[in-house]
């Protein structure tokens, strides 16, 4: 029996070896990705011994990424669904290059080197640039195989943009056929997980919530308007459901707003809805804001305290 549970992992897709000699002694529903409960992470794929050996250097040891909080894998995802991508290039020699990377400006360096500090992996990078200074967290193709892409798979947490799981899609075929030259690529490609098709339907997935912390990291803004309303707005290329999703969680009737048949933007200002924004961020127990998103927050709410409308809004102390 045991010689059969081994050769029926091994024929996993998307996993390598580590699975196969990985010490499993409970019952494990191999066609369902979300309940997957492993003692190690198994890898994405194959890796060589000389890639694996390069990137041995400040990382946990694997078992250890288990212990990283559901709550900052679902915010990291929601943060590079918003200022991240997945590049997968093709080198001049013809092969594919594949590495995860997150943008921001110069003055938010502070979160990726929270991010950094958490995951252990990847190397940030500082670009002076005199009107547009900026740093980037790149995270190699290896990382991706070991670590990241199997934390995903492992907790059931995924993207929810449209460009970003396209991203991911690829990368896991490429990882999964173990594909080399770019040429070779098609376009028929798997989809790993499947997106709610009813708003209420993101409401329903587990990691909503601080994924979308992680998204407002990256694309929310606490404002005040010109006739002094508050107001927070997040805004991106269209993904309807998903911004209706967001109506439903926080109990408006607000209107979404269609830019250029490009951009959605979801908004709310009234003092009951700005009170909903503060019980989401301040008293719901997510992971928090951080970075320079974080310092914008407090400001709105010191604002917010200090405002004739807002003042009697219930803060945290």
């Amino acid at each position: 029996m045991a010689t059969v549970i081994t050769n029926l992992l091994s024929a996993i897709p998307f996993f390598g070896q580590d699975l196969v000699e990985s010490d499993i002694t409970i019952g494990i529903n191999v066609f369902n990705l979300k309940t997957t409960v492993l003692p190690i992470l198994p890898t994405v794929g194959i890796v060589s011994k000389q890639a694996l050996k390069k990137g041995k250097k400040i990382k946990l040891d694997k078992k250890d990424y288990l212990s990283i909080p559901y709550s900052f894998i679902a915010f990291l995802v929601g943060l590079i669904d918003g200022d991240g991508y997945i590049q997968i290039i093709k080198t001049p020699k013809g092969f594919i290059s594949i590495k995860l990377s997150i943008g921001l400006g110069l003055e938010d360096l502070s979160t990726l080197e929270y991010i950094h500090s958490v995951l252990k992996l990847g190397k940030i990078s500082i670009y002076r640039d005199h009107k547009n200074p900026s740093c980037r967290l790149v995270i190699n193709k290896t990382d991706l195989q070991e670590i990241i892409f199997p934390l995903l798979i492992h907790h059931g947490i995924f993207f929810l943009t449209e460009t970003r799981r396209s991203q991911f899609d690829l990368a896991m075929f490429i990882f999964k056929n173990d594909i080399k030259l770019y040429d070779k690529l098609t376009r028929d490609v798997p989809k790993i997980f499947k997106l709610p098709n009813t708003p209420s339907g993101y409401l329903k997935l587990a990691f909503f919530k601080n994924w979308l912390v992680g998204f407002t990291n990256a694309e929310g803004s606490f404002l005040f308007k010109n006739n002094n309303d508050a107001c927070f707005q997040l805004k991106q290329r269209i993904h309807l459901e998903l911004f209706e999703a967001l109506k439903l969680l926080f109990d408006t009737k607000r209107n979404i707003y269609f830019e250029k048949n490009k951009y959605i933007q979801f908004s709310l200002s009234s003092k009951t809805d700005i009170q909903k924004v503060i019980n989401f961020f301040s008293f719901s127990g997510f992971h928090p804001l951080i970075g320079l998103k974080s310092i914008q927050y407090f400001k709105w709410l010191t604002n917010l305290q200090n405002s004739y409308r807002y003042k009697n809004l219930n803060f945290p102390q």
